[in-house]
Formats: structure tokens, C-alpha cells, sequence
């Protein structure tokens, strides 16, 4: 914006009252500059454009801008994917790449205003605008079917999952890696689909996003200095951050002089808001075939 605006030195920046605050912060320009809030709109001659406050979906200064005569709504942030193409809609580029992209998205950075999120869409449905097309600020252009975006933010929000585990682990001397494996076999046994995931082997945002239609969580850990592995305490950091709704959770790990990482995996996931389940599975030392039983 900076470089646009000495480029168009008589240009008008439109945004928000926490926008106008956020950019003299950041760049210290003295710009034009006109407030706009809920309701208010803007005649561009051949279109008008409408505009809709989003605070903290996922910033301060986010608004929604709706544009009626092409149907076309603006969110900003929302419904949008990290997602790198030299394709630009839906319509273009693989589905399930797609939809993977945007929950990854959603799971990583809104997750923690899915409040928010489903108050939004309520509050943009209440309007009755008619939506052609969704264009985020990023990724890929809903115009084929944008409801499909909306259908699945509304089911994100809601934390609605599917009976599936994740397995989260990082061991020192293979026990609580032998410990995972245990589980893994045990809970597909009885017919579950359940994945594992070895930090730091596995990325946090592609874990955060697998368990976002998931409904259980298991995270283990050996124990270092009455702790966590410094592996799993990023992880650990970002459940308590990013607060996954209607999750069953439960601990477990391995120590040789004394534990502790067990006790610090069920606080965090307490601090998550997760419900625990069973009690933390712990061992001394090596497992043997009864206690991996």
C-alpha cells in the first residue's frame, strides 16, 4: 500500500476505523483516507460496493465488501486457502487439492473464532444477498458452486467430526514410539480409522488440519526434564492457541528417572478446552507385551 499510494499520491484508502489505525501505525503516512463501518457504501459510478465489518475474522481491520451487480462477495480473509495456482476459480484446479487447501486454512488461522465465523455467515444470510461468486483476499475464486465453501465453514465452526483418531508422538529411545504403534493397531482393530503422526517428522499445520474433522486426539511424549520433548511443546502450544471444539483427547508416554511429560500433555489439552477421556498411559522405562496390550 505504501508504494501504490506514492505512485497515486491522491488516492483514497477506504477501511475501517481499526484499519485507518492499524496502517498510520505501521507506515506513519499522512493519506487520505475515509472511514467506513457495517451499512455503509461506496458509488464507483457502474457499481457500488457494500460493506460489512468482520473483526477478527482473522484481524482487527477485516471487512466483508459485497458488490450487487455482479452478485460477488468480497470476505477478506475468509474462505480463502494458502493455496499457489496459475489457475483462478473453483472450477479450475483439483477439488479435493481444494477443499484440503481451504480446511487447512481454516484449521491453522480461524479456528479459534469459530464463533465468530458462524455469526458472520448467519449475519450475511440474514441480508439475503445473492452470492455468484466468493473472491477472497488469497487463493482460489469460488464461482462455481460458493456455497460449498460457506456449507463447510459452517460445519468447521460447529467442530462436527468424524469417529477418527489422531496419534501425535515424538520418542527418545523408541518406548513411547512403541507405545503409539500399540494404539494405532488396537484402535483400528475395532474398526476406527486412525492415523499417526511423529513430530517433528509431520508438520503441525498439516496434523492441526487432519484433526479438524476428527473427534479424537492421543499425544504421547518421553519425558525430558520433567517435560515434554522440545517437539511436541509446539504442538502442545498451538492446541492451547488455536482451542479445537468437541475434542475427546487422552495422554500417554514413557520416563526412565522420573515422568512428568504426561502430566503436562493432559494440562495442555485441558487448556485446549479437550475433554480427556481415560486416564494418562504411562510406562517405566521399556514396555513390555502386557502393558502394550
Amino acid at each position: 500500500i505504501k508504494e501504490i499510494l506514492k505512485l497515486a499520491p491522491n488516492a483514497t484508502v477506504v477501511g475501517t476505523a481499526n484499519c485507518k489505525a492499524g496502517l498510520e501505525k505501521h507506515y506513519f503516512g499522512n493519506w487520505k483516507f475515509q472511514t467506513v463501518k457495517t451499512g455503509d457504501t461506496l458509488n464507483l459510478g457502474e457499481r457500488t460496493l457494500s460493506f460489512l465489518e468482520a473483526p477478527m475474522l482473522h484481524w482487527p481491520d477485516s471487512m466483508f465488501t459485497y458488490i450487487e451487480k455482479d452478485a460477488l462477495l468480497l470476505p477478506n480473509d475468509g474462505f480463502g486457502q494458502h493455496l499457489a495456482s496459475s489457475k483462478r476459480f473453483d472450477d479450475e484446479v483439483d477439488q479435493n487439492i481444494l477443499i484440503e487447501e481451504a480446511a487447512k486454512y481454516y484449521a491453522n488461522i480461524l479456528w479459534p473464532f469459530s464463533m465468530l465465523v458462524t455469526r458472520k455467515i448467519e449475519e450475511v444470510q440474514k441480508l439475503g444477498l445473492k452470492i455468484d461468486m466468493i473472491a477472497p483476499s488469497h487463493g482460489i475464486i469460488w464461482r462455481k458452486d460458493p456455497m460449498k465453501i460457506v456449507t463447510a465453514y459452517l460445519r468447521w465452526a460447529k467442530g462436527e467430526a468424524e469417529k477418527k483418531a489422531l496419534i501425535v508422538y515424538d520418542t527418545m529411545w523408541e518406548s513411547t514410539e512403541k507405545m503409539a504403534k500399540a494404539m494405532l493397531e488396537g484402535i483400528s482393530s475395532e474398526g476406527v480409522e486412525a492415523t499417526l503422526f511423529r513430530l517433528p517428522v509431520s508438520d503441525n499445520g498439516d496434523i492441526i488440519a487432519a484433526l479438524l474433522e476428527t473427534k479424537g486426539l492421543l499425544v504421547g511424549s518421553a519425558t525430558i526434564n520433567n517435560g515434554v520433548l522440545p517437539t511436541v511443546a509446539p504442538f502442545l502450544r498451538e492446541m492451547e492457541g488455536l482451542r479445537p471444539r468437541n475434542k475427546l483427547a487422552a495422554a500417554f508416554g514413557s520416563y526412565g528417572w522420573g515422568g512428568g511429560a504426561v502430566a503436562t500433555i493432559e494440562k495442555a489439552l485441558k487448556s485446549a478446552g479437550m475433554d480427556l477421556v481415560v486416564p494418562a498411559m504411562t510406562v517405566k522405562w521399556v514396555p513390555d507385551s502386557n502393558e502394550l496390550q
